[in-house]
């Protein structure tokens, strides 16, 4: 071990160390290097532009087929659209005189805004409802479909000047561009609320868990520095790996959450050295020593959990593994970098802007929270019995996710009735079952008008219908030039996506072989809304087994490197499934059963969005590593201080109280904000986030965590000698803060 240099000053080894201390003696440097560096790749970013992942990439299976027979062949689809003209009165048909001349002006008026092609009158291609009483106008919008949606408001508003002259009659626009126009609206709309409250919210609780207004600014500015860096990575990552809105708002969630935590991490263990008497210098050198040691364990074991994500095959979850990785990445590296050099510019300064309310107490020694001191004599005392309650709380908790049902999202479903186009939705849906998921069959041939396969797609049509997977119609429109067929089936189930895939079935196992399958060199995938949500959740499902075995190896595998422990690697890997166990079983209580669910403005909608599972474990398993690692290092540090593993671990719990409480309440809160968000599935996901984070740093950190070390006692530090020869990431911890530093007393740190 290096000695003590006369000044006092420590010599240290170790990453987190020797970068702490450089950025200390170097500090207008290391500030410039990070502000160089944000805007440096915000710049280019901006400069490169974002490629966002393209829709026939989302998918393999048919519906990535289907899509690059419709891209290879250069046949652009509109988007359709549908104009739904239905009698209020049910003794009012669509035959009569009245109900014909709304219709004429209907399609007269969108026809007039210069938008939109092919009108098409229900009374020509038969898209009248089994009761007379509901017809369909169909037509196409002009231009890409991609932008449709910024286009169709002239539309919309034409379709709105005729129900204002025929009260009797029910007249509402649905389809691809109206749909996505207010689906949009509302997803931005909510998106750029929950990234306006997080910041705030975020920083009023750093206010008062510190009580000075600089202090505060620190973690906020860290999060918000790293996403902007992050903001402009993505664009320039982009151009290898395509990037997403959703990825975009998942790196905000997750950057917010890890940047704003360790940054907590670093500046409250430098506060607590400097209240136990020690100088500025050498507070920031057990500072970087500890909790930067401890950034760097979790930053990395974060990034090897969303880098996870990358082995599901999906495009949009690799992107959001992508973009989460590299934020996390960069909060780690500010945090153990540009931190110490603001930490030492500003010195007791950052005490600046102190509130008068909120004036805290200074002692000599590490901060003790009473509550959690009055938990662990309790918990400590009677460890079995605080396991089995711990456990059995959780797994009772943890139980309804053994019933747990996953679905895409219907568009009812997601939004409820908090948007209008729903209930036109489901009025199509009733009146004409499956035509708002219809699905749709790519057919690929030589000659698409060779006998056999006019004939095959004829028969396609008839049996669609007779084999009950649709109640039609069945329209099939050829692209002569390019050999394909476009044919179009509304599914029997309709909106039900359990029926709805039944019927999908039907075609793809009975009515496809027997028809087109038939015909040599014709190739004819089924795509569609239904048939997506089908390929998507067979593809998730086969991920789920590597996924899951890559992010629990390697975590286990960096605990074991960290802290030279079997048995804390193992423990770790355990408390953290418990944890995120319990956050799928409150997840299907709330929103598939419905218990509790207007608690949180929700409802019970009999499904968990698709992706959710999977992400939420990804997650949950990087984000909870936070805490484990802070808490056990301390817990560590003290051990091998010469306390006793008992008031190690007393020790390590309460005096590491106060920053758990205070990042897994923000953690909590931004969280909590996507919960209070009008799509099901951003509720879903800050419900689940919300509950795991404060089941994490109660339960697990709190009870279980300290009561299972108790039990093991020193078999907490076991290793075999088999596993002697792996590298010794480990380090010598702080002396213990007992009392004021002077100068030139020896401080030993090895990192």
């Amino acid at each position: 071990m290096d000695p003590v240099k006369g000044n006092g000053e420590t010599r240290v080894r170790g990453l987190a160390a020797r970068a702490g201390g450089w950025s200390a003696r170097h500090r207008w440097a290391a500030v410039g290097i990070w502000v160089l560096f944000v805007v440096l790749a915000m710049g280019l970013g901006s400069a490169a532009g974002r490629v966002d992942v393209d829709e026939s990439d989302q998918l393999k299976g048919e519906t990535h087929t289907a899509a690059k027979i419709i891209d290879d062949a250069g046949i652009k689809e509109p988007a359709s659209e549908t104009v739904l003209v239905q009698s209020k009165d049910p003794s009012v048909k669509a035959t009569d005189a009245a109900f014909r001349a709304a219709v004429t002006e209907v399609m007269k008026a969108v026809d007039g805004t210069g938008r939109v092609t092919d009108v098409t009158s229900p009374y020509t291609a038969g898209t009248i409802s089994k009761d007379g009483r509901s017809v369909l106008v169909q037509f196409d919008m002009r231009g890409d479909s991609e932008t449709a949606g910024d286009r169709v408001q002239p539309v919309l508003d034409a379709v709105a000047g005729v129900q204002k002259t025929h009260g009797t009659l029910r007249i509402e626009e649905i389809g691809g561009a109206s749909m996505n126009k207010q689906y949009d609206d509302a997803f931005g709309k909510d998106f750029q609320r929950a990234e306006y409250s997080a910041v705030p919210v975020a920083f009023g609780i750093l206010l008062i868990a510190f009580g000075a207004l600089v202090a505060a600014l620190l973690p906020v500015g860290l999060a918000v520095t790293a996403i902007m860096a992050t903001m402009g990575l993505m664009g320039l990552v982009s151009h290898l790996q395509p990037m997403s809105d959703t990825a975009n708002s998942v790196m905000l969630l997750v950057g917010m959450a890890v940047g704003v935590d360790y940054c907590l991490f670093y500046l409250r263990r430098e506060r607590e050295e400097r209240e136990a008497g020690r100088d500025a210098g050498a507070a920031l050198r057990i500072a970087a020593a500890t909790s930067g040691r401890a950034i760097i364990v979790s930053g990395v074991t974060v990034c090897v959990a969303m880098a996870g994500m990358l082995f599901t095959g999906l495009a949009e979850f690799e992107a959001m593994g992508l973009a989460s990785l590299m934020v996390v990445a960069v909060a780690m590296v500010g945090s153990v970098t540009v931190l110490p050099a603001l930490l030492s510019l500003l010195g007791h300064r950052v005490e600046k802007g102190r509130l008068p309310f909120l004036r805290r107490k200074r002692a000599h020694g590490p901060s003790e929270s009473r509550f959690w001191t009055a938990v662990l004599r309790g918990v400590l005392a009677k460890p079995l019995v605080s396991v089995l309650v711990a456990v059995g709380a959780l797994l009772a908790v943890t139980a309804p996710a053994l019933g747990m049902k996953t679905s895409q999202l219907t568009l009812d479903q997601e939004f409820g009735n908090s948007l209008p186009i729903v209930q036109t939705y489901d009025r199509v849906n009733q009146a004409f079952p499956g035509g708002s998921e219809p699905a749709e069959v790519v057919v690929k041939a030589k000659d698409i008008n060779a006998p056999e396969v006019r004939q095959a797609l004829t028969d396609f049509k008839d049996r669609a219908i007779s084999s009950g997977a649709s109640r039609g119609p069945v329209d099939i429109k050829l692209h002569d030039a390019q050999n394909v067929a476009l044919i179009t089936v509304p599914l029997v189930g309709g909106s039900d996506m359990d029926k709805a895939g039944q019927s999908l079935q039907k075609l793809r196992d009975q009515v496809r072989p027997a028809t087109l399958g038939k015909v040599d060199g014709v190739q004819a995938p089924i795509t569609g809304n239904v048939a997506g949500n089908q390929d998507f959740n067979d593809q998730l499902l086969g991920s789920v087994v590597p996924v899951f075995a890559f992010v629990v190896v390697f975590a286990f595998l960096l605990m074991l490197l960290s802290f030279r422990s079997l048995t804390v690697a193992i423990t770790s890997i355990l408390l953290n499934l418990l944890s995120v166990g319990a956050a799928y079983g409150i997840l299907v209580a709330v929103f598939q059963h419905g218990w509790g669910a207007s608690l949180v403005g929700a409802q019970g909608v009999g499904a968990i969005v698709t992706w959710l599972p999977l992400f939420l474990f990804v997650i949950l398993f990087g984000l909870s590593m936070d805490y484990h690692v802070f808490v056990v290092s301390r817990i560590r540090e003290a051990r091998l201080r010469g306390r006793s593993t008992k008031d190690a671990i007393q020790h390590g719990v309460v005096t590491t109280a106060g920053v758990v409480t205070s990042a897994a309440v923000i953690m909590v809160a931004v969280f909590a904000i996507f919960g209070t968000l009008s799509m099901q599935s951003m509720k879903q996901m800050g419900v689940g986030l919300a509950a795991a984070v404060l089941i994490d740093a109660t339960i697990i950190r709190g009870v279980l965590l300290p009561a299972v070390m108790a039990l093991l006692g020193e078999r907490n530090w076991y290793l075999p000698s088999w596993l002697r020869w792996l590298p010794d990431l480990t380090h010598d911890e702080s002396p213990e803060a007992v009392a004021p530093v002077t100068r030139g007393e020896e401080e030993r740190l090895r990192v």
